[in-house]
């Protein structure tokens, strides 16, 4: 999935969108200045404790907002409205309020009930006090000045959730165009297969019948040509094996890794190598590997690195001890015999060993598995060449 950063309109989104708490600390911000100015003028105009305690009561509204909007709203308000019950002019408190306001409205809370409230107390004011000392212009620039701090605030919200929207569609519209794209290379992919599958693998098919029709029909001393055949009928078979290993991997999709689709396939000379990476995590393995020297058909070798794997997860699972692993030529044959004694953990679903044996068939070899005296033993047989043994 492809992270699509703040952009509107090719534009970095501003600061106040991507951290919308900003907006809140700028706000409270202004208001804690609003509120120490105020109490540096009553300390310095000497006022009574009436009115320093109205405005530590707006104070204490200002912080109470922060976690309970509606109470510290409320109490806000109020400290404008016992500012002035005590004589003073509430114009500073009632800037804390609007402050708040602004607050209050910009994270969500329903913006007309919050500005009734502020417009109560003002009017409560009005009517019991005569409202600010500037007269009726002051009152009514303060009265609009509140509704501008909740409409402000409402503004804001709802151009930072357009601008939010906006990106959401985005990466959506960008998510479905990925998986759109997965789609068709997912329906491409299997179109090849079925081809290989319909196409190729049925042409194969029948050039290895005609080539065993033309062994057939050769006379007796025509070794050499006999000799051709055969290896022509073996690479028809690598052919067809090889052609149903890319068929899996192309029905495999995007469950199989870069790394895992692209390594070589596996053969004779990675058995080493397959020993040693078991022998990494733990699996105590003694193996006696003699290779033959002769030519191997390189589905027989794929066939034996893949029984001797099998076995030996197998064995690191299932079993405990000392895993024996011997490869060796005999009688023109390929032996591989994967011992180990049997160990007390849960067995498994027995797939594994399925498939084992359905890939040596292929190979036109021969598997024997089963336990005597507490030992689990896989033993497979194979003609080098991947004549039916």
């Amino acid at each position: 999935m492809v992270t699509v950063q703040n952009h509107h309109a090719g534009l970095a989104a501003p600061l106040w969108i991507r951290r919308p708490e900003v907006v809140h600390q700028v706000a409270y911000s202004v208001a804690g200045l609003v509120l120490t100015g105020q109490i540096v003028a009553v300390v310095v105009g000497g006022s009574g404790w009436p009115t320093a305690l109205a405005v530590l009561l707006a104070g204490g509204g200002i912080a109470l907002s922060w976690g309970k909007p509606w109470a510290g709203l409320v109490v806000t308000s109020a400290a404008s409205f016992a500012v002035t019950a005590v004589g003073q002019d509430p114009l500073s408190v009632w800037m804390m309020a609007v402050f708040v306001l602004f607050s209050v409205t910009f994270r969500g809370r329903q913006p007309v009930v919050a500005t009734l409230v502020v417009a109560v107390f003002f009017l409560g004011t009005l009517i019991t006090f005569g409202g600010f000392r500037g007269g009726m212009i002051v009152g009514a620039a303060a009265l609009f000045s509140a509704i501008a701090g909740g409409a402000t605030g409402v503004a804001l919200r709802l151009h930072r959730d357009h601008w939010w929207a906006l990106e959401e569609r985005a990466e959506n519209a960008i998510a479905t165009r990925e998986i759109e794209a997965t789609r068709r290379v997912t329906e491409e992919r299997l179109r090849i297969a079925r081809d290989l599958h319909d196409v190729i693998g049925h042409q194969v098919a029948m050039l290895s019948m005609h080539l065993g029709a033309a062994e057939i029909g050769l006379p007796d001393d025509a070794r050499s040509s006999r000799q051709a055949l055969v290896a022509a009928r073996s690479c028809a078979r690598t052919v067809v094996l090889e052609s149903q290993r890319i068929l899996a991997l192309l029905r495999r999709g995007d469950d199989t890794s870069d790394d895992e689709a692209l390594r070589p396939t596996p053969a004779l000379s990675g058995l080493p190598g397959l020993i040693a990476s078991f022998e990494s995590i733990g699996l105590d393995v003694e193996p006696s590997i003699d290779l033959p020297a002769g030519f191997v058909e390189p589905s027989v070798g794929v066939t034996v690195y893949r029984v001797v794997q099998e076995a030996l997860t197998n064995a690191y699972r299932h079993g405990e001890g000392t895993t024996t692993v011997d490869v060796r030529e005999h009688d023109s044959r390929i032996h591989v015999t994967v011992e180990n004694r049997i160990g007390t953990a849960s067995r498994g679903s027995g797939l594994g060993l399925v498939g084992m044996r359905e890939r040596v068939e292929a190979s036109h070899g021969r598997l024997t598995i089963g336990s005597d005296g507490g030992r689990f033993r896989v033993s497979a047989e194979f003609s080098p060449r991947g004549d039916v043994v």
